[in-house]
């Protein structure tokens, strides 16, 4: 079959089930646009307002409701607004492909335009993209595109970024080859490590209790159920990790909460007075394992899931954390019936940090947070953004059932939730009964700074997707370190009142925007928007000066001018 190199991609990724390739137009991508276009449907084209927006639509395209998420650039100033957006699909191993145009080949190195072939003094993209992919290629011949295409698809699917450099020339250059047949990798379980992580589960729950740390694996995995089973077997306690939220029901017997910075002291006893903690689908980095070393050190720790935990720990891989957590409490089931006789532990109450108290304008975080916990509906998901309001809402919020949550934590970046909540809604806006799914992304002033006007591509798009930003006029966490650190002697993080909501209403005068100064009128403002088919947005005042839920903040001695 021939066809042109962009064509082929085109049905390639339609094979893959990607239904939209998220991105910014170019001269050097445009002809991926027009390849689209020809196609007649199967796949849609979303142009982002920024690249990094891009990338990250892609990343929550992936991390919510599809197998892999897709996004393009073109050269020099497109492709280098890639990289934040994909180091954090790499660093949390999310599957995203980029394709990313470059000038024609006989240009490379002779003073193109945007030239980053890495000749005659150019810049190298392909030295830029390694370090933050899995996969990383410049097709310089159409014929090698099925092949380096194949692998890069089988690396993204184990979980990462891959990405294909595509000069203009070669996309628009005649192919001549089969229809692409995706060769995804098989999912696979450590069968030994799995049981020798049984035997170590059987003889702790001989001697103790068992903890268990579960990790945003299990969601991708779609192992909840599976995950409920082996805590209900082994009578375990269960915390999650911040990115984790939707793991584990939190009105189930046993949770105790979030671990690490943002996290809660029950956990900490929970893991100190164990047996056994039991890790699943998560490395517990530093953000996740804060206040858990001492606890951690003195018990004994297992490890299921895709990667081999930070802590030293018996380990078992997995990429299929459904199958493997079956097998686990299927292999330490005691053979009594499960039901309501069966003992069980008994919840333990989640204790919010202590933060000193609010004295500024404003709502508090908590009550923002709670208020938005009480009025979301079972199914919404959620997007954190950094800063200070994710800790808020990490610490706080309490999540419908059937809901994902996501915080990015991989690197951090503010803006994040704002794309990847919208790639998001675009692979889960409608439920299988055929009613519109909800998104709800949370973020401060400072992340919609950087890339709040991605609304703009909810509107077109009339996405079900709310944003509700906290509105402190600051970088709130930086202006916290400030204080907290640097005596207070100055801020270089708090910004000239601007009134967020009313902007957004006179630029989108069809968006639904609200701005309440109580908790009964956010509640209001929520429902309302939650009745709407399309996108609507919320914006309310809090205290810049605000102490978050965050553990380092909390046990700092203030420096004193």
């Amino acid at each position: 079959m021939s066809a042109r190199v962009v064509d082929y991609l085109v049905q390639a990724v339609a094979s893959l089930g990607v239904r939209h390739i998220f991105g910014v137009g170019g001269a050097n991508i445009e002809d991926l646009y027009d390849a689209i276009y020809d196609a007649g449907g199967p796949v849609t084209g979303v142009v982002a307002k920024h690249e990094f927006a891009a990338a990250t639509m892609a990343d929550g395209y992936a991390r919510t409701g599809a197998q892999l998420g897709v996004v393009c650039a073109t050269s020099g100033g497109g492709a280098m607004n890639l990289v934040a957006g994909l180091a954090e699909s790499f660093a949390s191993r999310v599957p995203v492909l980029a394709l990313v145009g470059q000038p024609t080949t006989a240009l490379a190195g002779h003073g193109a335009f945007q030239d980053s072939s890495g000749l005659a003094g150019s810049f190298d993209a392909t030295a830029l993209y390694t370090p933050i992919s899995r996969y990383c290629a410049r097709v310089d011949d159409p014929v090698g595109l099925p092949g380096h295409l194949g692998r890069a698809v089988t690396v993204a699917h184990l979980g990462g970024v891959a990405v294909l450099l595509l000069p203009k020339d070669v996309q628009q250059a005649e192919l001549n080859a089969p229809a692409f047949v995706p060769q995804l990798p098989q999912r696979r379980i450590d069968r030994a490590g799995l049981n020798r992580v049984r035997a170590t589960l059987l003889a702790a729950r001989a001697t103790g209790k068992i903890a268990i740390i579960a990790g945003d694996q299990v969601a991708r995995d779609d192992a909840r159920s599976q995950l409920l089973d082996l805590a209900t077997v082994l009578d375990a306690a269960v915390g999650v990790v911040p990115e984790a939220k939707d793991a584990f029901d939190c009105d189930a017997a046993g949770f105790c909460g979030v671990a690490g910075s943002m996290g809660h002291p029950e956990l900490i006893d929970a893991v100190g007075g164990a047996a056994l903690c039991l890790l699943v689908g998560t490395r517990l980095p530093v953000a996740a394992r804060a206040g858990l070393d001492e606890a951690l050190a003195g018990t004994s720790v297992a490890s299921v899931g895709a990667e081999a935990p930070y802590p030293d720990s018996l380990h078992a891989t997995s990429t299929d954390l459904a199958a493997a957590l079956a097998d686990l409490a299927a292999g330490c089931s005691s053979g009594e019936p499960d039901g309501p006789d069966r003992p069980s532990v008994t919840p333990p109450t989640v204790t919010p940090l202590p933060v000193p108290p609010v004295t500024g304008p404003g709502l508090s975080y908590r009550d923002i947070v709670e208020t938005l916990g009480a009025v979301l509906e079972p199914g919404s998901d959620v997007f954190a953004d950094a800063g200070n309001t994710g800790a808020a809402t990490v610490h706080h919020l309490r999540l419908p059932r059937d809901g994902r949550f996501v915080v990015a934590l991989g690197m951090g970046g503010m803006g994040y939730a704002f794309g990847a909540g919208i790639g998001s809604a675009f692979a889960r806006q409608h439920r299988p009964d055929g009613g519109l799914r909800r998104t709800v992304v949370v973020a401060g002033d400072g992340a919609f700074y950087m890339h709040g006007l991605e609304i703009h591509t909810a509107i077109e798009h009339r996405l079900p997707v709310t944003f509700v930003v906290c509105n402190n006029n600051a970088h709130a966490m930086c202006v916290t370190r400030e204080q907290l650190y640097y005596g207070d002697r100055y801020s270089y993080n708090r910004f000239r009142p601007a009134q967020l909501g009313a902007g957004l209403a006179a630029m989108f005068p069809d968006l639904p925007t609200f701005t309440p100064d109580t908790t009964t009128e956010l509640a209001a403002a929520l429902r309302r928007c939650f009745a709407t088919s399309g996108p609507s947005f919320v914006c309310i005042d809090c205290d810049p000066d605000e102490i978050p839920p965050f553990t380092p903040f909390l046990s700092v001695p203030r420096r004193h001018p």
